[in-house]
């Protein structure tokens, strides 16, 4: 059975191709692809209010475009001393045009000067599963952290260097990929995801 994940972002991809299932219980074997497999498909913006529409808007417009059973997440990081932003701006929050490094100097400018008990942020991703159908259902992982005051470590991307997990003194930029899916947000929430893949049954 071929199964979309609706990112062209080549870390993502391996990411959660390590954490779902290969096969289902019945033994038919899951084989999944990226939009990088899909040239052709132009995603459409991300412009829902919250991380939920967003996630089920990817998924469901990749489903219908392709005729996969479709998996996409949105995640947002949720800072306390600005009031929960970025939040839905995360990929976004230096600009439309901005890149990673642009949004990492951005908050870290925005935090300037406050200690690391004032720097209290939780990451939290929705995952979200669409079939051709249009069946829709939607799992959800937080966690807890502080921003950090510059960048450590090489793994990862996004805001990983600079978000220090509530556990320990490393970044997740610092932590190997299976010690990153073993904690993160998008780890559990496609966790808990993955549990449902594996109860998949062809008909």
């Amino acid at each position: 059975m071929k199964i979309l994940i609706a990112t062209g972002n080549a870390h993502k991809f391996r990411e959660l191709t390590q954490i779902l299932p290969s096969v289902t219980q019945q033994g038919t074997p899951l084989k999944y692809v990226s939009l990088a497999d899909f040239p052709d498909i132009s995603m459409p913006p991300e412009t829902g209010s919250t991380l939920e529409d967003n996630a089920e808007l990817k998924a469901t417009y990749a489903a219908q475009a392709t005729g996969l059973i479709t998996l996409s997440d949105d995640t947002g990081l949720e800072v306390d001393a600005l009031h929960g932003a970025p939040g839905v701006h995360t990929a976004r929050y230096a600009g439309e045009h901005a890149d990673t490094s642009d949004n990492n100097r951005k908050l870290l400018l925005a935090l300037e000067g406050k200690p690391l008990d004032k720097r209290t942020a939780r990451f939290r991703t929705v995952a979200c599963l669409v079939t051709p159908r249009g069946n829709v259902q939607t799992f959800e992982g937080v966690l807890e952290g502080h921003i950090g005051f510059g960048y450590r470590g090489e793994n990862g991307f996004g805001y990983d260097p600079i978000f220090i997990v509530e556990s320990g003194k490393k970044t997740l930029a610092e932590l190997t990929e299976i010690q990153k899916n073993k904690i993160s947000h998008r780890g559990k929430a496609f966790k808990q995801l993955a549990k449902h893949l594996e109860h998949l049954s062809v008909k």
